[in-house]
């Protein structure tokens, strides 16, 4: 099993999501926790448990008594998927994907506003991660800070996690709604072309990046 990591490949441009780690302490514990390792568990779900994935997840939440986060990784593992949740080079390469996609056909105009936000992010400090999933792109600090959500054919959504922040916020900047919704993200910036990231929307980034180091 790889080590657990947040760095950057070298040949990426991106980092290792910070879910991998979870999913690589849940994988180490197994054993612990369950009296079998994840190759034990593979073995006895292919020898005795049922081919049906519905009913390979209820015969381990009955039989074994697992909870519900193990048994759907567990059955998930037995069919063949979520092979990239764990390994960070297969993640990686998955991220480079979901990118690509997110801006094929009708949103490709939008790929130099996503790069320049993505240069942006690198600009402000070494710890900052950027780490996509497959809709959005989320900046983590030690928290998601911001992300990267092309929303429409001709406009990106940057936004930004600013609950605590208690001073004056630019009348452009959107309130998300996400502080009522407990969301990290609470205001977004719309930005339809590269020149809109301006003085702005790097102070409000670097101010979020700065309350989650509180």
């Amino acid at each position: 099993m790889p080590a657990k990591t947040s760095a950057r490949s070298s040949k990426s441009l991106y980092d290792v999501h910070p879910g991998i780690a979870a999913v690589q302490d849940w994988v180490s514990g197994l054993k612990t926790k369950t009296g079998r390792s994840l190759d034990e568990w593979l073995r006895e779900i292919r020898k005795n448990g049922p081919r049906d994935l519905k009913a390979l997840r209820e015969w381990l939440k009955t039989k074994h008594m697992l909870g519900t986060n193990s048994t759907w990784w567990l059955a998930d593992r037995a069919d063949g998927k979520g092979t990239d949740d764990e390994d960070p080079a297969e993640y990686l390469n998955a991220a480079a994907g979901f990118v690509d996609k997110m801006y094929a056909g009708p949103k490709s105009a939008l790929r130099p506003i996503h790069d320049a936000l993505m240069k942006l992010g690198r600009s402000l400090a070494r710890d900052v991660r950027i780490c996509p999933c497959q809709t959005i792109v989320p900046f983590y600090r030690n928290h998601v800070i911001a992300q990267i959500k092309p929303t429409t054919r001709t406009r990106i959504d940057f936004g930004l996690a600013l609950a605590k922040h208690k001073g004056k916020l630019p009348a452009r900047l959107i309130d998300t709604g996400g502080l009522a919704k407990k969301d990290r993200i609470t205001h977004r910036f719309e930005l339809t072309s590269k020149n809109e990231i301006d003085a702005e929307v790097k102070k409000c980034l670097k101010i979020a990046y700065e309350l989650d180091g509180k």
